[in-house]
């Protein structure tokens, strides 16, 4: 039986996607005190992978190294204290960097068992962005039913989880996408917008005259302000990312600083609306149990909502690891709806 070698794919600076190296042959790596080694069955391209070829990840590592913000797999092998029953389980985890690689070592406390029924390129669509998608709604937004929230990018990665656990949870959604899937959105009981069409801010303020109860903002740039005047009295503005400044020179900090600048602004002001800038980290240094525990709490509970048909997988494409760049040149074309997938 041949022994089990390492494949990975290595961002070795800024470049274009077909820059991304392949490097194979090297030893597995192994486990130690509180860890696994996980073989990857799936892992995700994400806007986060966009921003690293690019150098504009605003706290990326320095290159080269491995891209890959999530996985999903089986667990090869563990380390002392690591529970022996884990090995030969089905796993999520949230890594940042180092997804893009046949075996990933995982501290053991970081995996999420993935329920059975649920494939591994399914249930890597909602890793990142099922988080993401959950905590923004319930624990920033804390949406209700019946209220009516703004979803830019309704048919993105984070965006189509959003719509769906909003549309669970009985709530009204409004989503900005190009036409072609308007459709898609109408039979998920979403209002689509056109945002190339001119002015999204004036067709949303007639569709809820009254305002939005919130507003998840992907964008950022100057769009925010229009964000945040369509929130009602009350309303949440969850901005999650820089979309607009994808392109830009010059610091990649820049525009994170110019958004948590604009928040804390609109939240030292009278106004009764809140503004925040969501980062899936956030707290993890000063309490990481706690941070442990609500990260995989909140997976569960997306996964139980892939389950119960709440929320439909979306897989954009499946590609071989080796087509890495391939993949990344695909998810960054913004014609496709959903994820691009990485497999072995």
């Amino acid at each position: 039986m041949t022994a089990e070698a390492l494949t990975e794919i290595v961002l070795p600076g800024t470049v274009e996607p077909e820059g991304l190296q392949i490097r194979r042959g090297g030893a597995v790596p192994t486990a130690a005190r509180g860890q696994v080694v996980v073989r990857m069955e799936a892992t995700g391209v994400s806007f986060a992978e966009q921003q690293m070829r690019r150098g504009r990840y605003y706290d990326q590592p320095p290159f080269p190294f491995v891209p890959g913000y999530d996985l999903v797999g089986t667990v090869a092998s563990a380390g002392e204290d690591v529970d022996p029953g884990l090995v030969g389980r089905r796993v999520a985890a949230l890594v940042k960097v180092g997804g893009w690689a046949s075996h990933v070592v995982v501290d053991a406390a970081d995996t999420v068992e993935v329920p059975a029924g649920i494939g591994a390129a399914e249930a890597e669509t909602v890793v990142v962005n099922g988080i993401t998608a959950w905590q923004m709604l319930h624990r920033k937004a804390r949406v209700r039913a019946g209220q009516t929230v703004l979803v830019l990018g309704a048919n993105g990665g984070v965006g189509s989880v959003l719509v769906q656990l909003a549309r669970a949870a009985g709530v009204e959604v409004i989503g900005t996408a190009s036409p072609r899937h308007h459709d898609a959105l109408r039979a998920q009981g979403v209002t689509p917008v056109d945002y190339r069409a001119g002015d999204v801010a004036a067709r949303v303020r007639a569709l809820a005259p009254g305002g939005v109860d919130a507003v998840f903002d992907h964008v950022g740039g100057p769009g925010i302000v229009d964000s945040w005047r369509l929130l009602a009295p009350g309303g949440t503005l969850v901005s999650y990312g820089s979309a607009a400044t994808r392109d830009d020179e010059g610091s990649k900090q820049a525009p994170v600083f110019k958004l948590l600048g604009r928040v804390w602004l609109w939240n030292a002001l009278p106004n009764r609306r809140r503004a925040y800038f969501f980062n899936i980290w956030a707290g993890r240094a000063l309490a990481e149990d706690r941070f442990r525990a609500r990260l995989r709490g909140d997976l569960t509970q997306v996964f139980a909502a892939v389950r119960r048909g709440e929320v439909t997988p979306r897989i954009a494409a499946e590609l071989p690891l080796e087509s890495a760049a391939e993949a990344l040149r695909l998810a960054e074309s913004g014609t496709v709806a959903g994820k691009v997938v990485l497999t072995p």
